[in-house]
C-alpha cells in the first residue's frame, strides 16, 4: 500500500473501522448477554452500537490523518519513488 503524501486511503479507514468494530461488537454482545442474561438485549445493543461506532471510528482515524503529530515524511528520494512506482514509471 502506497502512503498518499503521509496518510492513509480512505479504503483502508474503512476496511480498520469494520475490522476494529466487528471484534468490538463481538466484545459488546458477549457482555451485553453476560449482564443481562438474554440474546435478544444483547443483539439489540451491539447492533445499535455497530452503526454508531463504525462511523465514528472512521472519522477519527481521517481527523488523526490530517494530524502531522508523531509521524516522519519519508525521505524524499523515497518519497519520489514510490510516486514513480505508482505512476507506472518504473
Amino acid at each position: 500500500m502506497i502512503l498518499f503524501h503521509g496518510h492513509e486511503a480512505h479504503a483502508r479507514s474503512i476496511v480498520k473501522a469494520i475490522s476494529w468494530r466487528t471484534l468490538g461488537s463481538i466484545d459488546t454482545f458477549l457482555l451485553g448477554w453476560l449482564f443481562t442474561g438474554s440474546m435478544k438485549a444483547a443483539g439489540a445493543i451491539a447492533g445499535t452500537e455497530v452503526i454508531t461506532k463504525i462511523g465514528l471510528y472512521y472519522f477519527h482515524e481521517r481527523v488523526w490523518s490530517s494530524i502531522h503529530w508523531g509521524t516522519q515524511r519519508p525521505p524524499v528520494e523515497e518519497e519520489d519513488a514510490a510516486i514513480s512506482a505508482e505512476a507506472g514509471l518504473v
